[in-house]
């Protein structure tokens, strides 16, 4: 989203028919991250999460999915859904890490246990 224009922004974050929250998480009084989800009555919808880059080895992604994993387990929610996962963009590949997964393709869902697929 680094050239999208406001519109755009608008269309993705703002145009939601269902219960969308923004998440800030801080380390006292700094924002480190913030994560937008889609509360659903099934579980969670990552939709996009985002921080600061040049802090390295922070792993926000991973912390962000380990927090969402404890909400919905919390609400008893059954699933997790991680949202878009391009194979090869190599900042998605942590998505991986979280079994069991599996990926919507053809309009089924379809677990993904050969780590070869990863």
């Amino acid at each position: 989203m680094d050239h999208d224009c406001l519109e755009q922004y608008h269309n993705f974050l703002l145009q939601s028919h269902v219960d969308s929250q923004l998440v800030e998480f801080r380390d006292h009084e700094q924002l480190c991250m913030v994560s937008i989800i889609d509360v659903l009555p099934d579980g969670f919808s990552s939709v996009y999460t985002f921080f600061d880059a040049e802090v390295i080895q922070a792993s926000y992604g991973t912390y962000n999915i380990l927090w969402q994993i404890e909400q919905c387990r919390l609400r008893a929610l059954p699933y997790l859904y991680l949202g878009y996962w391009i194979k090869e963009n190599h900042k998605m590949r942590y998505k991986a890490n979280f079994q069991p997964l599996e990926v919507l393709q053809n309009n089924r869902w379809k677990l993904l246990e050969d780590s070869d697929s990863f």
